[in-house]
């Protein structure tokens, strides 16, 4: 393990033992450490939820339906990167295993001097996709927020009879008199007219 590369904890997923025993083995000799051993028939959300691996890595002949599943489930509530070996080249399991979070795919097994360079590109890869996705969220919660602005706005403005520039003024005034945010204030208005209907 070079000094750049910390330890991480990893969560190995793999049906037979001996091929488990292997892997771990050589991820113990790479500096890393197995926080959690599991089957594809086990809870796997239960267990990333419980023992927070940095990594999980599936061993598997080919992915099942219910590991991509969960794999899914762990992507959109609590994602990390995910790296799968396997022997199925199907595209369309491949695609299905992107589409479920798994964030490296490699086919025909694993060669101890490519676990390290594959385990860090998925890290990277992991983490610029999770900053686009923030990028995303706070852009979409962004919008989100105007739009309710310009609601409230709507209803200031046919309220009291004011201009737009005059209404959002008032708007802001009202904010930092309650110490609230403007968007907070906007739901509040939106959330009066509609009891008033």
């Amino acid at each position: 393990m070079t000094k750049e590369t910390r330890q991480l904890n990893i969560m190995l997923i793999d049906e037979l033992p001996e091929r488990s025993m292997a892997m771990e083995k050589l991820l113990n000799n790479l500096g890393h450490k197995i926080v959690a051993r599991a089957s594809a028939g086990d809870d796997l959300y239960k267990m990333v939820n419980r023992f927070l691996p940095d990594i999980i890595i599936i061993d598997m002949d080919s992915p099942d339906r219910d590991t991509l599943e969960q794999m899914q489930s762990i992507s959109s509530d609590q994602p990390r990167p995910v790296v799968m070996f396997t022997n199925d080249d199907d595209s369309q399991t491949i695609h299905k295993a992107v589409k479920a979070g798994v964030t490296a795919y490699i086919v025909d097994g694993l060669q101890p001097k490519r676990v390290m360079p594959i385990l860090e590109t998925a890290i990277a890869r992991f983490n610029e996709y999770q900053m686009i996705r923030d990028e995303l969220k706070k852009t979409k919660n962004t919008l989100e927020e105007r739009k309710l602005i310009e609601r409230a706005k709507g209803i200031v403005m046919k309220q009291s009879n004011q201009d737009e520039a005059t209404a959002h003024k008032s708007m802001q005034k009202i904010a930092m008199s309650r110490n609230m945010k403007l968007v907070e204030l906007a739901r509040s208005i939106i959330a009066a007219a509609e009891l008033l209907k």
